[in-house]
Formats: C-alpha cells, sequence, structure tokens
C-alpha cells in the first residue's frame, strides 16, 4: 500500500501516528510523513528560514529512522489556510504517491494549523478524482481511505476511534524518531512548559529522559480506548 500521512508541522506525523507508520514501514508498505508547514515559527530564540532548515533536516532523520520518507511543505508556521492553493497541494502529493490510505488531524484542536490542515485534506478527498482539478498530475481512479489521527480533544466531540493498533513493539522506534527533532523535544516543547531546566545536556541522558517524559502521554490514550484495542485483538 501507499499511505500518507499529512500533519502541519514538521513532528506531528511521529507524535500522532508515529507507531502505525513504523509498522507499515516494516510491513513493506511505502509511507510518506508529510508537514504542511515548515516549522519556522515553533522555538523560543530561533526563527525564519534558519529554523525552517533545522527543521526540515530534523524529519528527513526522523523518517529514516522510522523507514519512511518525508516532505515539507514551504508555508509559514502559525500562518496555514485552507486556501485553494493549499488544497492543490495537497491533491498533487496524494496523486503522486498513489495513496491508499491519507492520514491527518482531526478539526478539533487547539492549534488554527491543525485544524486548518484537516480542513484542507477534506476539501482535497473528493478532488483527487477529479480529472480536470489539477490536471497536471493524473487523476486516482479510487477515492483513498481519509484516517483521523488520535489526539484527547473531548468538545464538541471525543474521539472515537474506528481503528486501533497497538504498536508497543516499535514504540522505541517511535522515541528514536522523537529524538531527531531536537528542536522540539528537547528546546521548545520543554520551555513552553516550564521545564527546560530538566532536559538532560547528555546525548544518553536526553533520550532516557524523552521516554520516561512521553510515556504516560502515549499510555493514556491505550486506556481510554482500552475497548477499541479488546476488539480488533
Amino acid at each position: 500500500m501507499n499511505i500518507v500521512c499529512i500533519g502541519a508541522h514538521p513532528d506531528d506525523c511521529e507524535i500522532f501516528a508515529g507507531g502505525t507508520c513504523v509498522k507499515w514501514a516494516r510491513a513493506g508498505h511505502h509511507v510518506v510523513m508529510v508537514a504542511l508547514t515548515n516549522g519556522d515559527a515553533g522555538h523560543q530564540h530561533m526563527a525564519g528560514g534558519v529554523l525552517a532548515q533545522r527543521r526540515s533536516l530534523e524529519a528527513r532523520l526522523a523518517a529514516e529512522r522510522g523507514g519512511c520518507t518525508d516532505i515539507v511543505i514551504d508555508n509559514h508556521d502559525g500562518e496555514l489556510q485552507p486556501t485553494l492553493e493549499v488544497r492543490k497541494e495537497i491533491v498533487r502529493i496524494i496523486r503522486s504517491h498513489q495513496a491508499d490510505v491519507v492520514l491527518t488531524h482531526r478539526r478539533y484542536d487547539y492549534h488554527p494549523d491543525h485544524r486548518y490542515t484537516s480542513l484542507a485534506v477534506q476539501d482535497a478527498a473528493y478532488m483527487v478524482m477529479v480529472p480536470n482539478f489539477c490536471p497536471d498530475v493524473p487523476r486516482l481512479d479510487r477515492n483513498p481511505m481519509f484516517v483521523f489521527m488520535m489526539d484527547r480533544f473531548e468538545r464538541p466531540y471525543p474521539h472515537r476511534p474506528d481503528i486501533a493498533v497497538a504498536v508497543d513493539d516499535v514504540m522505541e522506534t517511535k522515541f528514536d524518531m522523537l529524538d531527531a527533532h531536537e528542536s522540539q523535544i528537547y528546546e521548545w516543547l520543554p520551555w513552553l512548559d516550564g521545564h527546560l531546566d530538566q532536559v538532560p545536556k547528555d546525548k544518553d541522558e536526553r533520550r532516557a529522559w524523552l521516554e520516561k517524559t512521553w510515556s504516560p502521554a502515549f499510555k493514556e490514550p491505550a486506556k481510554r480506548h482500552r475497548k477499541a484495542l479488546e476488539h480488533w485483538y
């Protein structure tokens, strides 16, 4: 199969669907992780082109560690809009990769880039089969399956998974993928949360800190959706 995972930033696919993407890749499927923005605003000290370049390199390393490929679209972080041009970008990506499955955010999210990524992907979903829309890339003769990635938002509608995937056996690789996003995992997000001083300086110690700090957030959905996991396994 061909799987296209579309997130808003160069780390969203890894955070919200990284384990599933790794399992697909190891099963021999082609997985591409797409960021619709370049992440050029996501840091407390760096910004602009320098940060965008750094995050693109991090995304490439994370994808390589997971056995996937990556695409980072050069839209400004925090400024994404569900425009016609963005819709066309998504249609071209889905078509060029002959996608069988497309994953993205739900529309109920705290971050505008996440919400507008979701809306733009939904707006593109039907158009991938319309030959006169973006005629420079051949249309798909069937619609891919469109799937929402996990989230923890409860209002206005909580996430109710139709499919649940156990990723226990690939969590080590998922953490390795997150470890590649140094600017986010070890700098920006800890700074936002007010505990940057808790991040170790040693590389091995940081990797252990990452797993210890993030594990509860990844275990929580498994507990919340236990019935879905029991259904599928």
